[in-house]
């Protein structure tokens, strides 16, 4: 489906494009302060930690939006064997230090990933462990707090990216339902009829405007739609926003119309405290609002059926490398992501399975080949041998034959700070890693 740029980042910072919408139709200052103080401002202070990724490009913003489903309150009716806050949507928003251009990178919640120990809120902590990226949000939110929950997800997001989050936003389900009654509702054309029981939606096939529980149900829904996977819900998602954008930007022009709406949209708005405000919003706003239309890119992270290396993973996808991690690398460094260069990556697609890895030792330390090794198979590749490097080393190295570049880039962007070099004398059929020192357990992604 081909999607308005402008349009779907208008709709992910709803709060903020709002705010340009007050103020061009002069709403008096008691409704600004009122609406000032329905956003909810989350505490992230001492949550995140000091083992954070560093800040490579001063003035440019990384914000984390997520689209939650709280099952407190008016959101309980929903996934009544849920018992914790939940994620639907993922996704990343990218300004860089000039304000020429912007990048936003969704990530499908059935990414396996591994979620760093977190704080549950309630006392107790998490284990590290692999699970869907999602989850963190779970686990945090134990307590029912949006900032514990935000502040696993923001930990799980910056291992797994090496990214700085910069600031941070969610939008729950009621918020979602209100803007969209707001407008009167919001027209979809399924080719196919919709019955999904999960989702509470019962949909007939072609076009109508949908509103309450019906667009609730229709950006949730997955399983019994299309292919059933995340991948396309999330284009649904998008698509679905950007109708809804462009819709207030044409329908608010009534007093009534215009507060209904932004009343939803900010009583469902949760953000850093630096982010919390109207003020703090409108600034986003206009800085997005100068950006032009062409230099907005929208991406998901590259990814593939996690089936393809551990055949009997059906549920998960795992992220395709080294294509993800040139993309964060990109953000990290403030580089513009040009789409059609993205696209043509993305398509030279190398599982981790068809990748045969020596894992040699040059630690010293008894056993770490052999820990190593499990650990590659976990994530993926086919270890053909251990051993022990000719001597120790500091710096891990990754060297290959001359015929298996590719599968030598995919092993080494799993391993931060490790670098790719072709060897002359390297075995034959094979990648060699040689773990040094500077290697930990937990850093293979």
């Amino acid at each position: 489906m081909r999607l308005t740029r402008r349009g779907r980042i208008l709709a992910w910072v709803a709060g903020a494009c709002a705010v340009l919408i007050l103020g061009a139709a002069g709403v008096g200052a008691w409704i600004y302060q009122n609406l000032d103080g329905n956003i909810q401002a989350a505490d992230l202070d001492n949550k995140l930690g000091e083992d954070r990724p560093a800040n490579l490009s001063p003035g440019s913003k990384n914000i984390l939006v997520v689209g939650s489903d709280s099952r407190e309150g008016a959101n309980a009716e929903y996934g009544k064997d849920l018992t914790t806050m939940q994620s639907d949507t993922l996704m990343v928003l990218h300004v860089p230090a000039d304000r020429k251009w912007a990048t936003v990178v969704s990530f499908p919640r059935d990414s396996w990933v591994v979620l760093p120990e977190c704080d549950r809120g309630n006392g107790t902590k998490s284990a590290p462990h692999h699970a869907k990226i999602n989850e963190a949000f779970a686990i945090g939110g134990t307590s029912g707090k949006v900032a514990d929950a935000a502040a696993c997800t923001i930990k799980t997001v910056e291992a797994s990216t090496g990214l700085r989050i910069d600031h941070f936003m969610s939008v729950d389900f009621q918020g979602f339902k209100g803007m969209v009654n707001a407008l009167g509702g919001i027209e979809v054309c399924p080719e196919q009829a919709i019955r999904d029981k999960k989702a509470r939606l019962n949909l007939q096939a072609g076009c109508q405007t949908i509103k309450d529980e019906k667009a609730l149900g229709y950006v949730r829904t997955r399983y019994s739609v299309g292919d059933g996977s995340d991948i396309g819900r999330i284009g649904r998602q998008q698509e679905f926003m950007e109708a809804l954008a462009a819709k207030a930007q044409t329908k608010l022009t009534s007093p009534n119309s215009l507060y209904g709406f932004l009343d939803s949209a900010t009583k469902s708005l949760t953000t850093d405290q630096e982010l919390a405000g109207i003020k703090q919003l409108y600034g986003l706003a206009s800085e997005l609002k100068g950006i032009p239309r062409d230099r907005l890119t929208f991406v998901t992270v590259p990814n593939y059926p996690r089936e393809a290396d551990v055949v009997t993973d059906k549920a998960n996808i795992v992220w395709q490398y080294p294509q993800a991690a040139d993309l964060f690398t990109s953000l990290a460094k403030d580089k513009e992501v040009v789409k059609k260069d993205f696209q043509a990556a993305v398509k030279d697609l190398v599982y981790a399975s068809a990748v045969r890895v020596q894992v040699l030792n040059g630690t010293g330390i008894p056993g770490r080949a052999a820990a190593v090794a499990g650990k590659m198979r976990e994530a993926g590749f086919t270890v053909a041998g251990t051993g022990n490097a000719p001597e120790t080393a500091r710096s891990t190295t990754v060297t290959y034959p001359q015929s298996l570049r590719k599968q030598a880039r995919v092993l080494a962007s799993r391993l931060p700070g490790a670098r790719a070099s072709q060897d002359a004398d390297a075995a034959a059929g094979v990648v060699t890693l040689v773990v040094g020192t500077d290697l930990g357990l937990d850093d293979i992604r």
